[in-house]
């Protein structure tokens, strides 16, 4: 609701006794339709020095200087106030008004709690709006919090009033300080974060964003895969029948198909199709962001399928391999590293890489179709791998060269 009439002064209060100095305490008065309010600035100055109409302190000293800065910043939340409030659709009222400036405009919200408050929504969403990996992303980054909370507070949860830039940059230290968090995993926690206060801004609970003057940035990164030549080796190197030799066929699985270890894990035999080329493909959507993904599948990655149809836990299951936990997986793919002579950190996340680099995007297939296999919502994540794939650009650049010289 729209106020008639508002205003907005300060004043020197006449006190019942005089003090020895003959200095007066500031009020700042509220007015909103006719209502006054006053609430005190916490200062005192002399009368001498006062300009009643301007309610700022005459002057050109330091002291007046200081004093007329500190009344403007006040002046500037009492507008940040009458903002929030049109912009939750609240009643514009100097009691509202007072309220918001000394934090009694309700029950003390905190930060911890909305966080909570917030999951638990995408929670009861998981299916329609929102997948999996959505939620759990939110729910890591609000144990961080809690953590964080604790770690330079000492207290359990934080009034949203106390949010400022001191409490982000501290944030963003205590990630990278303290849990040894990298600098770009340490920016999508934050960001995390700052959609909770957003929502806090949004909602008229808070004034002002306090990651106005955060500026987020993102470090370029090396993704690493397999050289054709690695690949031919772990293809080639026999792994006996025991685990190795179903971790190696996974993981070769996924370098020819671009799964995540997620995705494979749940993939169903339901979900290989009859493709438009009359060839089979998958058809299934990524966990972590719910982008439905559609690949023809490879003749290598086939070989391996059809060497588990009669699997019992891919029978029993109805699933396409046999995959193990994520971590046992990555310990025995470190093994099968050494077994080949493969130097690199070789992780289950390699085989995705290996994927769009090696297998499709060195052979010519083009950027916008790995980017539909991969599941990618935006086209820049998979231009991340097509800056390593020299083999590419020396292919690009040897036409252009054969352009030039015609």
């Amino acid at each position: 609701m729209l106020e008639t009439s508002f205003g907005l002064n300060f004043f020197l209060k006449t006190p019942r006794n005089e003090s020895p100095d003959g200095t007066r305490h500031i009020y700042m008065r509220i007015t909103v339709n006719r209502q006054p309010r006053d609430i005190a600035t916490k200062r005192v100055w002399h009368p001498s020095k006062w300009n009643i109409r301007a309610g700022r302190a005459t002057g050109n000293k330091e002291d007046s200087k200081e004093l007329n800065s500190y009344l403007d910043s006040l002046s500037a939340k009492v507008f940040q106030a009458k903002k929030a409030l049109l912009e939750a659709d609240k009643e514009v009222t100097a009691d509202a008004l007072k309220n918001m400036l000394l934090g009694k405009e309700g029950d003390k919200r905190t930060i911890l709690k909305i966080f909570k408050e917030h999951n638990d929504q995408i929670a009861a969403l998981i299916g329609a709006d929102f997948a999996p990996g959505t939620l759990e992303r939110y729910e890591t980054s609000l144990k961080h919090t809690r953590e964080y909370i604790k770690w330079k507070y000492n207290e359990d949860d934080f009034d949203i009033k106390k949010l400022d830039f001191e409490f982000i940059s501290q944030f963003e230290f205590w990630f990278k300080a303290k849990k040894k968090i990298s600098h770009n995993t340490t920016m999508k926690y934050l960001a995390n974060f700052k959609k909770i206060v957003l929502l806090c801004v949004k909602r008229g609970w808070l004034t002002r964003d306090p990651f106005y003057a955060f500026k987020f940035s993102k470090r370029e990164v090396d993704r690493e895969a397999l050289t054709e030549s690695e690949l031919k080796k772990v293809w080639e190197k026999d792994m006996g029948d025991g685990r190795l030799s179903y971790v190696k066929d996974i993981f070769l699985f996924c370098c020819y198909t671009g799964l995540a270890y997620a995705d494979v894990y749940k993939l169903k035999r339901t979900e290989i199709v009859e493709g438009i080329d009359g060839g089979k493909w998958i058809t299934t959507k990524r966990q972590k962001t719910d982008t439905p993904s559609r690949i023809p599948l490879l003749p290598l990655a086939l070989e391996i399928m059809e060497k588990y149809e009669d699997h019992p836990q891919c029978e029993n299951e109805n699933r396409v391999l046999p995959v193990l936990s994520n971590q046992k997986m990555n310990a025995y793919l470190k093994e099968i590293a050494d077994l080949c002579g493969i130097q690199k950190n070789v992780t289950f996340h390699l085989a995705r890489h290996t994927f769009a680099t090696t297998v499709t995007l060195t052979n010519g297939v083009p950027i916008e179709s790995v980017s539909k296999m991969l599941g990618h919502r935006n086209i820049k994540t998979t231009q991340q791998y097509a800056k390593i794939v020299d083999r590419k650009i020396s292919d690009d650049m040897a036409r252009l060269k054969d352009i030039l010289t015609k």
